[in-house]
C-alpha cells in the first residue's frame, strides 16, 4: 500500500484558491439561510399561530439529537416560479438522517410556502426521496401538511409518468418491497394527495390541524350541495374513531413526532450477511492483527454490512486544505493525488495501473473506515512512457480502458465506487478517432451504466459533455451525487460554447444583411458567456436536482461516510452483467 500526499506549499496561487473557495461558501451559506426561511417571516408566524411546528422544526425533533443528516435538494426550485412568488426548496424539506439510530428518509411539506402546494419541482423532489428509500432499502417517513397540487401548473404536475401519480405508485411498490413507510398527517391532506399517507403502512393524524379527504368543504358544496366543515369532513376524530382511515390520534405535533420515533425504534433489522460469515471474518481479522485488518465495526445501522468497514483513521492532511488545492480558475491544473490525500484514511492508496492511463486515477482506499474504489480525473498534465503529453481532466483511450476494467473489478469484489469528477471531456481529433476513443469511451460508459455496487459522485470542478456520463453523472444512477461550490456542469466549457453560440448568432444576422462591428461582437459574446455561466453553476444544477446538494469540501468525508452507511442497508446486489463490451 502506497502513501500519497504532500503538505500544501504556501503560495499566491494557494491563497487565491483558499480565498475563492471561502467566498463561494459564504455566498452559498447566505443562500441556504434564505432557503431555510421558507415562505418568509409572516407566513411562518401564521403557521405557528395555528399551533404547528415548521417543517424544519418537525425534522429536528424527529431525528436523533446531534446526529449527522444530509439534506437533499435544499436549493430545489431556486430562481424558478418567480411569477407566482417562488417556491423555496420546492416547498418540501427532504433529509436523510437517523431516527433511533435507524437510517431514514424524511419528507416534510413546508406549509409556509403556498400552503405546502405541489409545484413541478416538488413532485420531482418527492420522487427523488422515494428513489433514495428504494435504492437503499431504508424506511421513509412523510410529514404531510399540504394543500395539494398548485392548480395553475396542474398540466406540469398531474398526468405524466414522472408526475404526481408516480408518488402513489411508488407507495405501493415500496410497500411490496417491505420498506417501512410511516405518515404523519400534520395539516391538510387533500384530493390525490390523500392517498400518500393512507397508502403508507401506518398513518398518524394530529387533532385540530390534521385533515384528510378527497375533496375539501368548498368542492363538496359545489359538487353535491353539502355544507360541511373541515373537522366533520376529514378530521382526526372522523378518521380515527369512525372511518378507521388513520391509525393513531395525536394531540399535537410533539406527541405525533415522539410516537413516530417510538414506532421506528421497534422496526426489525434485516440481516445483511449471515452470522457465520460475519464471525469468520472477524476471527480472521483478529488473528492477523494488522492495523488495517481490524474487524468490521458496528455503528448503528452499519452492523452486518456487506460492504467492508474497519475502524477509521483521519486523513493524512486536514480536509480544510482542499480549499487551497481546488483552483479558483477551472482551467488551471492540480495534482489529484494531493486532493485524495485529504479525504482518504491515512493517505493510504492502492493505486490501480498507476503508470498507465494516467489522466484517470483509479485505486482502492478507505473513507472513514469504509472500503471504496475511487475513480478520479487527474488534473495535472501527464506524460506517457512513449512521450505523449496528456492534458489533465481529459479522458484518453488508455484511461477509459483502465477505468472500465477497474469498475468491473470493484463490482466483482463488492467494493462501492466513489467518482470524483473534474472532467473536461473525451480527447478529440484525428489521432484519437483513429485510436478508437469512441469505442474505449463506450466501454467505460457500459461499465458505469451496468455497475451494481453503490456509486457516489462528487463533482469538484468541471463536468463536461460525455465526461459527465462516463464519470457517473446523474443519468447513471449514483446513489447520491454532490457538487462543490467550484463545480460547473455543461455540455462543453464556457469559452468554447460561448464562441460557438456567437458564431451561430452572427451567421443568422449576416443572412439578414446586418453588419456587426467588433465592439458589438464583444458585447454579444460577454452576454452569451454570462448567461452560459449562470446555467452551468452548481446552484443552477441544484435548483433542478441534477445534484442532491452542494457541500462544503471540508465535509466531504463525513458526507461520503454517511451515504455509504445508508447504502449498506441494502444487501440486494444484482448479478453484475455488462452485455456486449466494445473491444
Amino acid at each position: 500500500m502506497a502513501h500519497i500526499g504532500q503538505p500544501v506549499a504556501s503560495s499566491i496561487e494557494s491563497e487565491k484558491n483558499n480565498d475563492n473557495m471561502k467566498n463561494l461558501l459564504r455566498i452559498l451559506h447566505a443562500q441556504e439561510e434564505q432557503a431555510k426561511l421558507g415562505g418568509g417571516k409572516s407566513a411562518t408566524e401564521r403557521h405557528k399561530a395555528r399551533g404547528k411546528l415548521t417543517a424544519r422544526e418537525r425534522i429536528a425533533k424527529l431525528v436523533d439529537a446531534g446526529s449527522y443528516c444530509v439534506e437533499i435538494g435544499m436549493h430545489a426550485a431556486h430562481g424558478m416560479y418567480a411569477d407566482v412568488g417562488g417556491a423555496p426548496s420546492a416547498g418540501v424539506v427532504v433529509v436523510v438522517g437517523k431516527v433511533h439510530d435507524r437510517d431514514c428518509v424524511i419528507v416534510a411539506n413546508d406549509a409556509t410556502v403556498k400552503a405546502g402546494a405541489w409545484f413541478p419541482m416538488t413532485c420531482k423532489k418527492n420522487l427523488r426521496a422515494q428513489e433514495i428509500a428504494i435504492e437503499n432499502r431504508v424506511p421513509i417517513i412523510y410529514l404531510v401538511d399540504s394543500a395539494g397540487v398548485f392548480l395553475p401548473m396542474q398540466d406540469e404536475i398531474f398526468p405524466d409518468k414522472e408526475h404526481f401519480g408516480r408518488i402513489f405508485r411508488n407507495n405501493a411498490v415500496i410497500s411490496a418491497m417491505g420498506i417501512p413507510q410511516i405518515a404523519a398527517i400534520m395539516g391538510p391532506c387533500v384530493a390525490g394527495g390523500a392517498y400518500l399517507p393512507i397508502m403508507s403502512d401506518e398513518a398518524l393524524i394530529v387533532k385540530g390541524t390534521g385533515s384528510v379527504f378527497l375533496a375539501g368543504p368548498a368542492l363538496v358544496e359545489a359538487a353535491i350541495g353539502e355544507k360541511i366543515d373541515t373537522e366533520s369532513l376529514g378530521g382526526a376524530v372522523i378518521h380515527c374513531e369512525i372511518s378507521g382511515v388513520t391509525d393513531y390520534e395525536m394531540e399535537n405535533d410533539d406527541e405525533c413526532l415522539e410516537t413516530v420515533r417510538s414506532l421506528v425504534s421497534k422496526l426489525g433489522h434485516p440481516l445483511r450477511v449471515d452470522a457465520d460469515t460475519l464471525n469468520k471474518k472477524e476471527t480472521s481479522a483478529k488473528t492477523r492483527g494488522k492495523k488495517n485488518d481490524a474487524p468490521n465495526i458496528s455503528i448503528g445501522s452499519e452492523y452486518n454490512s456487506i460492504f467492508d468497514r474497519i475502524a477509521p483513521q483521519p486523513p493524512k492532511f486536514p480536509q480544510e486544505e482542499i480549499y487551497n488545492i481546488i483552483p479558483y480558475d477551472r482551467t488551471k491544473q492540480f495534482n489529484t493525488h494531493e486532493y485524495l490525500a485529504r479525504i482518504i484514511d491515512g493517505g493510504e492508496f492502492d493505486e490501480y495501473k498507476g503508470k498507465y492511463g494516467q489522466s484517470i486515477v483509479c485505486g482502492y482506499a478507505r473513507v472513514d473506515g469504509w472500503a471504496v474504489g475511487i475513480v478520479a480525473n487527474q488534473r495535472s498534465v501527464v506524460r506517457t512512457k512513449t512521450g505523449e503529453m496528456q492534458v489533465g481532466g481529459v479522458i484518453y483511450s488508455d484511461s477509459a480502458d483502465k477505468a472500465a476494467r477497474f469498475i468491473l473489478n470493484c463490482n466483482q469484489k463488492l467494493v462501492p465506487l466513489l467518482f470524483i469528477q473534474d472532467v473536461t471531456g473525451f480527447m478529440v481529433g484525428g489521432r484519437s478517432e483513429r485510436g478508437g476513443i469512441i469505442k474505449d469511451g463506450a466501454k467505460m460508459v457500459n461499465a458505469v451504466a451496468n455497475s451494481v455496487v453503490p456509486k457516489i459522485t462528487v463533482i469538484i470542478g468541471n463536468s463536461n459533455g460525455a465526461g459527465n456520463y462516463a464519470m457517473c453523472g446523474k443519468a447513471y444512477d449514483p446513489r447520491f451525487i454532490f457538487a462543490y461550490p467550484t463545480a460547473s456542469i455543461a455540455v462543453m466549457g464556457g469559452a468554447q460554447a460561448s464562441k460557438t453560440l456567437l458564431s451561430i448568432k452572427l451567421a443568422s444576422l449576416e443572412k439578414t444583411g446586418q453588419t456587426i462591428t467588433g465592439a458589438d461582437q464583444k458585447k454579444m459574446l460577454d452576454e452569451i458567456m454570462r448567461q452560459y455561466d449562470a446555467q452551468t453553476s452548481p446552484l443552477f444544477a441544484a435548483s433542478r436536482l441534477w445534484v442532491d446538494a452542494i457541500i462544503d469540501p471540508k465535509e466531504t468525508r463525513e458526507t461520503i461516510s454517511h451515504c455509504l452507511a445508508v447504502a449498506s442497508n441494502n444487501n440486494h446486489i444484482p448479478v453484475f452483467k455488462t452485455g456486449v463490451i466494445q473491444t
